[in-house]
């Protein structure tokens, strides 16, 4: 499955809802700041991936990245 920015900030944003926290809760326990988790939520395809993984890992938002079959390892 391909996932676009504004995809990530849905997810997030249905998750923090579910679990009743704030924007602002969430930036200050995610150690980010509240703009931040805005723009995260609106789905700006430039936020950096450094703090948009530490906000989806602070929700307990699971991410599997696989690599694709045709790689070999050495």
């Amino acid at each position: 499955m391909r996932y676009a920015p504004q995809d990530i900030g849905r997810i997030v944003r249905e998750t923090r809802k579910k679990l009743k926290v704030t924007q602002k809760d969430l930036a200050l326990t995610s150690g980010t700041g509240l703009r931040f988790v805005i723009e995260l939520e609106k789905g700006k395809p430039t936020c950096e991936i450094g703090k948009a993984l530490t906000v989806v890992q602070t929700l307990g938002i699971r991410i599997t990245l696989t690599p694709p079959t045709a790689i070999k390892e050495s």
